[in-house]
């Protein structure tokens, strides 16, 4: 069992930065994928970013590329999302997943609470 607490979400002005973070607990973290995932208002949830468990292969959506960097400290538990040039279209709901298959499937077995990002215009 994997529990995940994201944070780092908040308001900013497009063009701005954030980064978000994923706290895991347990000591099986560095066995799994870990991703992150969005859901705007009135729409389903799409897929962010992923790295396996060594850090040697990450994914990002074409929407993110070059803007978003995924990364992850086995050694505190966290995976982190480094997000630059923020757009409004980035509002949302941002979810921080762990599992076998996050990168391979775009899956999550364990999921967390979410944590708001707002960009303004």
């Amino acid at each position: 069992q994997v529990q995940l607490v994201e944070s780092g979400g908040g308001l900013v002005q497009a063009g701005g930065s954030l980064r978000l973070s994923c706290a895991a607990s347990g000591r099986t973290f560095r066995r799994y994928d870990m991703g992150w995932f969005r859901q705007a208002p009135g729409k389903e949830r799409e897929f962010v970013s992923a790295i396996n468990w060594s850090a040697s292969t990450t994914s990002y959506a074409d929407s993110v590329k070059g803007r978003f960097t995924i990364s992850r400290d086995n050694a505190k538990n966290t995976v982190y999302l480094q997000m630059n040039s923020l757009k409004p279209e980035d509002t949302a709901v941002y979810y921080c997943a762990a599992g076998l298959m996050v990168v391979s499937h775009g899956r999550g077995d364990y999921w967390g609470q979410g944590t708001q990002v707002t960009v303004s215009s």
